[in-house]
């Protein structure tokens, strides 16, 4: 139903990751970059020298996708639980009490009010 009512909308993504494990998409983006590479007959001291993370990257689960901007996370939990290691890096966080089934539209607003309020520096 959210897909459908909001398939006009391209301006913003929402990603929900379920059963998700950022290291092993990490270590999969690698092994796949490594196998790309391999396949077309590079040497491994030349595979190593073009493992960038531009190439790690390219490679990830949802590699056309762009990094989140903001990474809400619920139930009152203050980590990341290995959620989008890779493509948070210059992400800001959101840490709520209410736990996903409740999470109204209220905490969603009250969310991008907090973002809303940030200065964004990208890691300078």
């Amino acid at each position: 139903m959210a897909e459908a009512a909001t398939a006009q909308y391209d301006s913003l993504t929402l990603t929900i990751a379920v059963a998700y494990g950022g290291r092993e998409e990490i270590a999969d983006a690698v092994r796949s970059l490594l196998r790309d590479e391999a396949a077309q007959g590079i040497a491994l001291p030349s595979i190593i020298e073009r493992v960038t993370p531009e190439a790690i990257a390219r490679h990830l689960y949802a590699a056309d996708l762009p990094d989140p901007d903001l990474i809400i996370r619920t139930s009152g939990e203050v980590r990341l639980s290995g959620f989008l290691l890779w493509q948070s890096v210059h992400s800001e966080f959101y840490f709520t009490d209410v736990y996903w089934p409740a999470f109204r539209k209220i905490d969603f607003l009250r969310a991008i009010r907090s973002f809303q309020q940030r200065t964004r520096r990208f890691g300078q």
